[in-house]
């Protein structure tokens, strides 16, 4: 069975940076994203859905460059959970946000530095300014999923993180870790 690939590999007239698609996603946090139709999927409600599925994969085809932005958050999203679960007593709600926040805007390679994980599946980009673009691109994106993240795993009301979400922290999604 393959893995669930992205619904925007065929989206026009977006832009690129090296081989990664900056797609529009709805945000309430200011950035470079293009802001995308309130109403419709954007990239980051694609990656929470598809997340569990895809992180019982080892391998993963890249069929676009939304699959590789793909790839990257869900990537975060593991190491989201991950930091979630490190702490000995179940964080609220309102400590997961702002330790998801903290993890979000933290420094963390982009393609193209030497210590980026994927280095192989990534063209690093062509010049530094193109490099600060795509980092504050992936500072947004990586808050928005961090933000909707915590709204999925504390939906129940209980105050305490989803089990059927945080079953997932030892799954490793193509073996890899963003390294967080």
């Amino acid at each position: 069975m393959p893995a669930y690939h992205s619904s925007f590999n065929e989206e026009p007239d977006v832009r690129f940076i090296g081989n990664l698609s900056l797609l529009p996603f709805k945000s309430k946090i200011r950035g470079p994203a293009p802001i995308a139709d309130p109403s419709a999927v954007d990239i980051i409600d694609e990656t929470l859905e598809l997340f569990r599925a895809n992180s019982l994969f080892r391998n993963f085809e890249i069929k676009g460059p939304a699959d590789r932005l793909l790839i990257i958050l869900i990537l975060f999203i593991s190491d989201c959970l991950a930091k979630i679960a490190s702490n000995p007593k179940p964080p609220t709600q309102i400590e997961a946000n702002k330790l998801l926040n903290t993890l979000a805007v933290d420094n963390f390679p982009i393609p193209g530095d030497a210590n980026f994980q994927l280095n192989a599946h990534y063209a690093a980009p062509p010049n530094r300014i193109e490099a600060d673009s795509l980092r504050q691109y992936l500072v947004q994106a990586r808050q928005e999923t961090a933000a909707r993240l915590v709204e999925k795993l504390y939906a129940d009301g209980t105050g305490k993180p989803s089990k059927w979400w945080m079953c997932f922290t030892k799954r490793r999604f193509m073996n890899r870790s963003l390294g967080n």
